[in-house]
């Protein structure tokens, strides 16, 4: 491995800076995002983002044995357990989603994230 020289980290020093400077410069040219409607009863000062109901849930889970799972190990799960039944939802796929509702022995539950 290579030591660094004082002209390398000249050069990086100077990208460093540029990005931190370009970066809100960049950010200001362009047109501000279009807000959706919002919902009859909100404070004027209120930013709503995504109208209610607009994330999709996951109404119909489907499920593998976690030999035959691709989450990777290092993956951060939820999991459930009830009438020694249990369940791992992926929290890659609930931070898209949020919602999971499922049933386990005839009981309906939703996995919220």
């Amino acid at each position: 491995m290579c030591k660094p020289t004082s002209l390398s980290l000249v050069a990086l020093t100077v990208l460093l800076l540029a990005g931190v400077w370009v970066g809100p410069l960049e950010a200001q040219r362009r047109p501000p995002a279009p807000q959706p409607p919002k919902e009859a009863g909100l404070p004027d000062d209120f930013i709503q983002v995504l109208p209610r109901g607009r994330i999709a849930s996951v109404d119909t889970p489907q499920f593998v044995p976690a030999a035959e799972a691709k989450i990777p190990g290092e993956a951060w799960i939820m999991g459930v357990v009830m009438d020694g039944q249990a369940r791992a939802y992926s929290l890659n796929l609930l931070n898209r989603h949020e919602i999971v509702n499922d049933e386990i022995g005839g009981v309906k539950f939703a996995a919220v994230w």
